[in-house]
């Protein structure tokens, strides 16, 4: 039996780890929405990247989320696509959409604890990472 291809480039990977944060806790928020735009729109990572691929890369992490073990084949998805030299960068636009909206519920809190497993994210760089998403979110 031979293998299916991965359907996620990586940066498919990164904006799947952005749509999976933002859509942890049920409620899509549109500060987080305008985040990955932002994101998508001014990082060198997504230079090239199709923007068209954002909807249905969307679509698969929803999908993915209503099977039984849909966070699992998303992180194997994930792992396949991303190199190693992108798991922070997939950390930190992670940190970035969950801070998006100024409030960081449980679902977010496990998912981007499960992210920094997943990705191998060293505890220093993670809590690093971390705290510069919360001071670029601050709000007087």
């Amino acid at each position: 039996m031979t293998p299916r291809p991965n359907p996620l480039t990586a940066q498919d990977s990164l904006v799947a780890i952005m749509i999976a944060v933002s859509a942890s806790d049920e409620n899509i928020r549109t500060a987080e929405l305008v985040t990955i735009e932002r994101i998508v729109n001014h990082l060198p990572v997504f230079a090239d990247y199709d923007q068209d691929r954002i909807r249905p890369v969307a679509q698969t992490v929803l999908e993915l989320f209503e099977e039984y073990d849909g966070l699992d084949a998303l992180f194997g998805l994930v792992r396949d696509a991303l190199p190693d030299k992108l798991a922070e960068t997939a950390y930190a636009m992670a940190c970035d959409v969950a801070a998006a909206d100024g409030k960081l519920g449980d679902a977010e809190l496990r998912l981007l604890e499960e992210i920094r497993y997943e990705l191998n994210i060293d505890r220093l760089a993670g809590a690093a990472i971390e705290r510069a998403a919360r001071a670029r979110h601050m709000v007087l």
